[in-house]
């Protein structure tokens, strides 16, 4: 797969680091034994919320911004129950190890301590990674268009889908520009969790304009939308929710936060 790994800038890194992680084995999730739980619908989640549903995600580095928090200094189980208790709809968790710090360990110990949907936030480009998900009890997987569009995953993102929905678990396919948007509402007739994600990943340039962009060019049909990267405010939140926006992925400003549990409340009540 070496041969894409220069096309798409810092994608290709992101790409690059999963295969390498796939290949020293790192999602091979034997020890864990959560495959019996069964899926919970962040779409459901999404559209009963009496407020603005968030979805916070746990993450202690991005490529970004570095270190966010030492892991070592976030009591974990505390931290999701906290983050659950004061409204958010679901949890995104940081699997990939490479720049993001994250492992599959950390959904397979939120798993047990919380009753929302878990996303596995990840690069995936190998179904193993997939079979880690639905064994260590995620509900959701993280679908990025573009790597499936440029041939840097092990199929396409038709088989990646069907493969998820046999294993009982939900996809968000994530976008970021117009022709991709567009591909996938056309394409897709299910009722789809569709990211719309701020943050170009080829050069980490984030624009709420994506968001604004897309949904005034697109209508959503029966698609729920979540706009991801780049959310600090209530006020980028009531720019966003009059055009149809079900949903924000919330990761770092609620990670760097002082205080997390109060931001994510600030959030929540943007209305």
């Amino acid at each position: 797969m070496s041969k894409f790994f220069n096309k798409n800038g810092f994608l290709s890194t992101l790409v690059a680091n999963s295969y390498k992680a796939v290949d020293e084995g790192y999602y091979d999730a034997e020890k864990y034994h959560l495959d019996y739980h069964c899926a919970i619908s962040f779409r459901k989640y999404i559209l009963s919320c009496t407020h603005v549903p968030i979805i916070s995600e746990i993450k202690f580095s991005s490529p970004s911004r570095g270190t966010i928090v030492r892991p070592d200094d976030v009591d974990l189980i505390h931290l999701a129950e906290g983050l659950v208790s004061s409204g958010v709809v679901g949890l995104s968790i940081l699997t990939q190890p490479y720049m993001f710090n994250g492992s599959i360990d950390y959904v397979a110990k939120v798993r047990k301590a919380v009753s929302v949907p878990i996303l596995m936030k990840d690069i995936i480009v190998s179904q193993v990674q997939i079979d880690a998900a639905k064994r260590i009890g995620a509900d959701c997987i993280l679908l990025i268009k573009t790597i499936f569009d440029d041939g840097m995953a092990e199929g396409t993102i038709e088989k990646f889908m069907q493969y998820a929905r046999d294993k009982d678990l939900y996809i968000l396919v994530e976008i970021h520009k117009e022709s991709e948007f567009k591909e996938v509402m056309n394409s897709i007739k299910e009722p789809l969790l569709i990211g719309i994600n701020n943050r170009n990943l080829n050069n980490l340039n984030v624009d709420l304009d994506v968001t604004k962009r897309l949904m005034q060019t697109f209508q959503k049909g029966n698609k729920v939308i979540i706009s991801e990267s780049g959310i600090s405010t209530q006020d980028q939140i009531r720019s966003l929710r009059p055009l149809g926006v079900d949903a924000f992925l919330v990761g770092t400003s609620i990670m760097e936060s002082k205080d997390q549990i109060s931001k994510v409340a600030e959030l929540c009540h943007a209305e």
